[in-house]
């Protein structure tokens, strides 16, 4: 029997990646706060779910600063931000107070909503294959199924794009 700490009992394996049309996974983690936050916090809205590896890196505070310096754009588009890594509630509440954060940042520690997002899996980091988060962004519409999902993206510029999209 594998021990707690093994790989194969501590993360979760890769899962499908999601498209256009699926209906949205469920979604329900601590914020910064602690306080859980889900999909049906935003009935009739459309929100964007970002997933990205750890919290203060220097892509990670790159694409979080594009989104909050973007924000009213994409309020203007009628569209929530929120992103999500494996970071500690504690350890979002730094990152947000360092980099003047206003969305929602959300913990999810186990990396069960990761790979139910297609955000968690194989990827190449400095030419090994590794299980880790994939850097993604889905965006949910207001009636509860995915409108795009885009995966391995990167954090440079990432954001420009998103908005040239929509």
């Amino acid at each position: 029997m594998p021990s707690p700490s093994s790989p194969s009992t501590s993360t979760p394996s890769t899962s499908r990646r999601l498209e256009p049309g699926d209906p949205a996974p469920r979604l329900a983690l601590p914020d910064h706060t602690g306080k859980t936050v889900s999909l049906e916090d935003f009935p009739g809205q459309r929100v964007l779910i970002y997933f990205y590896p750890k919290a203060g890196t220097p892509g990670c505070t790159k694409e979080a600063c594009d989104f909050r310096d973007n924000l009213s754009a994409f309020s203007e588009l009628g569209i929530t931000v929120l992103g999500v890594s494996p970071d500690s509630p504690d350890a979002l509440a730094t990152f947000r107070e360092d980099e003047g954060l206003t969305f929602p940042l959300l913990s999810d520690e186990s990396k069960e909503t990761m790979a139910a997002w297609g955000a968690w899996g194989e990827k190449k980091n400095y030419g090994r294959i590794v299980q880790g988060v994939i850097r993604s962004t889905i965006i949910i519409g207001a009636d509860g199924r995915v409108e795009s999902a885009q995966y391995n993206v990167r954090a440079t510029g990432h954001v420009a794009r998103v908005l040239r999209t929509l």
